[in-house]
């Protein structure tokens, strides 16, 4: 692990009067709570799926699935997953055990303004109801008000506190707050466009929005190749709490893995003279990592092996990995670990194998 490694993070001004501005427009903020008030009567409708079968992998000892038109759409792709285990220290949020994860979107034929951004879906893990919310960039120019899908991959997700942060990778990290979802009323028209239109907003059909408050631009210096933020998670046992990040990469590229300092009283990013600074940086990540996360000093990866092959859990640390071959449905992304059940969370990405599911994390002490 290299010290002091010339990689840091710097944080941009929040743009709230953008944020106000769509508010206002909207009838104010809904935040977290107004959208879990809707979601039982309102939201999508997920279930258990059957654990019988061979496309979810040995370790998998739970999962559920999205409902039909989520699980075989070919627009959105599942990626990153954080849950209200890492929100909070009571594991819930608003009293309900929730997963975050986070889709990018592939751009369709019939997009006539593009492709659609990114979003996130809000799961509850008691009722299996859910409900999308579109990521937005606010855009305040002359006192015009603009709207724009935020283009990331959205790989990984850290929720802590009231943010989100989200992995939009040579960019560094993008930052929401839970505080700042609004709810459309006019969600149904102007489905196919996002914009707006004096004071109505289209929205591409979408309920709710999440603007973009500020970002954590990515910064090198000279003779250091760009780091890419393809993932990230936390490490609540470390000291201080750290973001795991780390790189997704073939055998010709780095797959590297970095940890940057939390502040766990504001879920922010420990900052000096305005720059994150990386506690650290290790070059021997594994080959297609899709997910890393640390618990109690021990590194578990994701790794994927195409859109037919199961996917492989590497345990240990870099450079002295044991690989846990067919432990993961096809496509696995992200995950997150949630420390009473001591099992992880994953999601994955391919139309019609697409699974929120859990592992026990002591499977791989086998």
């Amino acid at each position: 692990m290299s010290e002091s490694p010339p990689i840091h993070l710097k944080r941009t001004d929040e743009n709230l009067g953008e944020i106000d501005a769509l508010a206002n427009v909207l009838g104010g903020r809904s935040g977290l709570a107004g959208l879990l008030d809707e979601i039982d009567d309102a939201g999508r409708r997920g279930r258990r799926a059957f654990l019988g079968g061979r496309l979810l992998g040995r370790a998998v000892d739970r999962a559920f699935t999205w409902d039909a038109l989520d699980r075989r759409d070919p627009r959105w792709w599942p990626q990153g997953v954080t849950t209200s285990a890492d929100a909070s220290e009571s594991e819930a949020m608003h009293g309900r055990r929730l997963l975050l994860v986070s889709w990018y979107a592939k751009e369709r034929p019939e997009d006539e303004h593009g492709a659609h951004g990114s979003r996130i879906s809000v799961f509850d893990l008691d009722t299996q109801r859910y409900e999308h919310v579109l990521l937005v960039v606010p855009r305040l120019v002359d006192g015009v008000l603009s709207l724009d899908p935020l283009h990331i991959h959205a790989g990984g997700m850290v929720w802590l506190g009231n943010y989100l942060h989200v992995a939009a990778t040579a960019r560094g990290l993008m930052t929401c707050s839970l505080d700042d979802i609004l709810r459309v009323p006019d969600f149904e028209i102007g489905s196919s466009r996002l914009a707006v239109d004096g004071e109505r907003v289209s929205s591409l059909g979408y309920r709710y929005v999440l603007p973009v408050r500020f970002a954590y631009q990515a910064v090198t210096e000279e003779g250091e190749e760009r780091l890419r933020y393809s993932f990230l998670s936390l490490d609540r046992t470390s000291e201080p709490m750290q973001v795991v990040v780390g790189e997704y990469g073939g055998t010709t590229k780095t797959r590297r893995l970095a940890r940057y300092p939390l502040d766990p009283t504001t879920g922010l990013l420990d900052d000096e003279d305005g720059l994150t600074k990386p506690l650290g940086l290790h070059q021997e990540g594994a080959v297609r990592m899709q997910g890393a996360v640390s618990a109690h000093g021990t590194w578990y990866l994701t790794a994927s092996n195409g859109p037919w092959g199961l996917g492989t859990v590497y345990v240990g640390e870099p450079g002295a990995w044991r690989r846990h071959p067919w432990a993961t449905p096809m496509g696995p992304e992200d995950i997150s670990w949630w420390p009473s059940t001591d099992r992880f969370w994953s999601v994955s990405e391919h139309p019609r194998r697409r699974w929120l599911y859990s592992m026990r994390r002591d499977w791989f002490d086998r």
